[in-house]
């Protein structure tokens, strides 16, 4: 029941209008899904509308109604270790859209990249998501005591597994951002044009390069 308690205690803070509001004890599980519905709801924007900078506003408005939650999030202190894990690892899915939110939108005004190679680069960006709130699915599981039947030290077991899961993919994105940038580089290498993807995308020492 620890480990319930806990989250409770997470979305108490969070749905806390003031302090003379009524809290709203909601099951922790659904704070997971929620993250699960607008990662899902941005991966599926990218894998079917054009990807062009009037449509892509759409996708940013879902992301930014998102950002909201994750940003109340990170303001819950003084956790204790298990809860911790599981808000690091809800606030990872929170890196890995803004990854592809940001960085994304900085290619679409790239003339590096032709429709197609955006559209494609787009997709695989969906792909990573789709299987990124895959994870998070399985851990509102994991933290629904009523969902699965086993003991706290199983259920922190599994959430250390989604935390190494979702970290992991929050690299693999990292990298997949780099390694499409790195195309634009070397195109704008040949025409002397290195600067400007600079300015545009920063340098190896920024977030993420």
């Amino acid at each position: 029941m620890r480990i319930k308690t806990i989250l409770t205690l997470i979305v108490i803070v969070l749905f806390a209008k003031s302090a003379n509001a009524q809290f709203a004890v909601i099951d922790p599980s659904n704070i997971a899904q929620s993250i699960v519905n607008t990662t899902k709801e941005i991966a599926q924007a990218s894998k079917t509308v054009s990807n062009t900078l009037d449509t892509f506003k759409e996708t940013r408005k879902v992301y930014e109604q998102g950002k909201e939650y994750y940003d109340a999030l990170k303001s819950v202190n003084h956790l204790v270790k298990d809860a911790r894990k599981v808000q690091k690892t809800l606030l990872l899915l929170g890196e890995i859209t803004d990854i592809y939110v940001n960085n994304f939108q900085l290619m679409l005004s790239d003339n590096n990249f032709r429709s197609d190679e955006l559209n494609a680069i787009a997709h695989g960006y969906a792909k990573l998501l789709d299987e990124s709130a895959d994870v998070l699915s399985e851990l509102k599981n994991i933290v629904n005591i009523n969902g699965l039947s086993m003991t706290d030290a199983e259920r922190m077991e599994r959430i250390d597994k989604a935390y190494e899961s979702i970290s992991n993919y929050r690299n693999l994105v990292s990298y997949y951002t780099r390694k499409n940038i790195s195309v634009s580089y070397l195109r704008a290498k040949k025409i002397n044009d290195t600067d400007r993807v600079i300015a545009l995308y920063g340098t190896v020492g920024d977030k993420y390069w």
